[in-house]
């Protein structure tokens, strides 16, 4: 009678090995479910940087939409446009763009702006606004308008002027 007493209390409780196996399986499960985090959040951030380079593509256009025929003009033979006479460059064809206002740079905007045809007593401009990211803020613009998506292109917009 003593060994079935024995059999019962053995039967009882898990195991070392069982415990293990069942530890060893939690954190597999768990080592899954952090990948997949880690890849949202890496997606997240993805999408939140080309969101903000469109928008900001979008914006440098619509400055440019607003711009008289003589403005187009200087901006396409010079750098930069002092609209309102303050001595600060209003828009500028390279930038770098703080968006946070932390003190460190988070995209750089290129804006090529090309003279296109003139017709009678229409002048059109071939634009192209590009957004790269802060990793690509000292890299020759010249370099950032031959290959584009070689420096990671966050946003881009391309469009014809005419006045």
């Amino acid at each position: 009678m003593e060994q079935k007493h024995k059999r019962r209390t053995r039967q009882k409780g898990f195991s070392l090995i069982e415990a293990l196996i069942g530890i060893v399986l939690i954190a597999i499960a768990v080592l899954g479910l952090a990948e997949v985090f880690t890849l949202s959040v890496l997606n997240n951030l993805r999408a939140e940087r080309m969101s903000n380079g469109s928008f900001l593509a979008q914006q440098q256009m619509d400055l440019l939409r607003d711009l008289t025929q003589d403005e187009l003009s200087f901006l396409s033979t010079n750098q930069s446009v002092d609209l309102n006479g303050d001595g600060n460059p209003d828009i500028t064809l390279d930038e770098t763009l703080d968006l946070n206002v932390d003190g460190r740079n988070d995209y750089r905007r290129v804006t090529n702006l090309q003279l296109g045809e003139t017709t009678g007593s229409t002048t059109t401009w071939e634009v192209t606004v590009m957004v790269f990211s802060q990793e690509h803020i000292l890299v020759p613009k010249t370099d950032l308008l031959q290959n584009p998506q070689a420096y990671r292109l966050r946003g881009r917009m391309d469009t014809v002027i005419a006045r």
